[in-house]
């Protein structure tokens, strides 16, 4: 009797240890994991009921006048979450609501990521900060500066560093982002399709720059750069460099560049947005701008770390003395401001946003970016929160409720 009472005893000590991990598995039987996500009430946040269903009512009206199809809003930090919001469908033809499991193109919130990795092998003595980057890609050596009147070109007074690639003060723009200049127009014709990064980046190496490095700031193909300075720092393609330094210690394991098609019923479509890629499709380019698809469940892995000064449950990703000195602000007086996103306001780090979360313009600021197809992430260690938010979305109409309304609306409830 006392033995099968300690095998009792043993079994259901074994469902509460099981129970008390919160595992989770989707739909077709994949690996169980533990859940990033556990609840805490939202008054921690200084968020009442009456002001999330305020904010509920307002993704609500995004969906219901048909601007997108689904959106999801999350407030955490390392005690838990306090609000999770989902509104819609993930898709247009898709009868599955938005949940922290659904698979966004999270687009541009891949360069922050790509950027944790570069400062980790700082650490590591891999990589300087003041490297030239034809230390890696050789195309870079003798850069030259193109002439925006007549588009002459002439040699450029320095070689672009690591730390300009970082800081976008590295004259390597986008074409979408200046379409109209004779340099974005060279890079719509001789840029090549779906190419590696290396080749990608070995491209850029022989067009000219916009600016000088480190007097100007512009967004652009930096963080491609970055991507390829990775794989041949570390000898390794891109997605086993992050697989390596950032997703298997923070168990990021539905975050990568492609989709398998055995998890397309979790992606979301936008109802606007042709441009958007089938992420199930493998390419030849493995993009540090914009490649990773992810989940909710997995970003918050990500934001909670950054949050915690590099550590997320034990496993430590990068020091809290280097994550400080990716958040030192890079446009000082001597940078022009000319394409900065945000004009006067705000600054930027070394791949991260720095916004100003009060009137004050010299901070404090969150950290973090966001995604082209209406992804979004802040970290804000001031007031101990971060937050995600997830549509997909690429053109059409203005939305009624995006990003920007959603991060006004979590600081004014805090801060009411």
């Amino acid at each position: 009797m006392k033995n099968q009472l300690r095998i009792s005893n043993c079994v259901i000590a074994m469902f509460a240890i099981l129970i008390s991990f919160q595992v989770q598995a989707d739909n077709h039987g994949e690996a169980l994991h533990l859940t990033s996500i556990s609840s805490i009430h939202s008054t921690n946040f200084g968020i009442d009921q009456g002001e999330i269903e305020e904010i509920k009512r307002a993704m609500q009206t995004a969906v219901d006048g048909e601007f997108l199809p689904g959106a999801l809003l999350l407030v955490g930090n390392s005690d838990g979450v306090g609000l999770l919001e989902t509104v819609g469908m993930q898709g247009p033809e898709d009868n599955t609501p938005v949940n922290k499991d659904t698979i966004f193109r999270i687009y541009s919130m891949t360069k922050p990521i790509i950027s944790v990795a570069i400062m980790t092998m700082v650490e590591d003595g891999l990589i300087s900060l003041d490297d030239p980057v034809e230390k890696f890609i050789p195309e870079f050596a003798n850069p030259q500066i193109i002439d925006h009147e007549t588009g002459a070109t002439r040699p450029a007074e320095s070689s672009i560093t690591i730390e300009n690639l970082l800081a976008f003060q590295s004259g390597v723009i986008q074409a979408i982002f200046s379409p109209d200049s004779d340099l974005g127009k060279r890079y719509a014709a001789e840029l090549p399709g779906d190419s590696t990064a290396q080749e990608f980046a070995a491209s850029l190496g022989q067009l000219p720059l916009y600016f000088e490095p480190g007097t100007a700031w512009h967004y652009g193909h930096s963080t491609n750069v970055l991507g390829a300075v990775l794989e041949i720092a570390d000898g390794k393609t891109l997605d086993l460099v992050l697989q390596e330094r950032i997703f298997d210690p923070l168990g990021m394991d539905e975050t990568s560049f492609f989709v398998p098609v055995s998890k397309k019923f979790r992606i979301a479509e936008p109802i606007y947005g042709d441009a958007m890629t089938d992420n199930t499709i493998p390419r030849k380019m493995l993009s540090g701008d914009g490649g990773l698809n992810s989940t909710t469940e997995d970003y918050v892995r990500f934001a909670e770390m950054l949050l915690n000064g590099g550590i997320y449950r034990d496993n430590r990703i990068i020091e809290e003395s280097t994550l400080d000195q990716m958040r030192v602000r890079r446009i000082g007086d001597d940078v022009s401001r000319e394409y900065f996103f945000y004009g006067n306001t705000g600054d930027w780090g070394l791949g991260l946003h720095l916004q100003p979360t009060t009137d004050d313009a010299n901070g404090p600021h969150n950290f973090g970016w966001r995604g082209i197809g209406g992804t979004f992430f802040a970290v804000d260690e001031e007031n101990d929160f971060y937050m995600i938010y997830m549509e997909q979305k690429w053109g059409g109409p203005p939305s009624p409720f995006n990003a920007n309304v959603a991060q006004r609306m979590v600081y004014e409830a805090m801060m009411d």
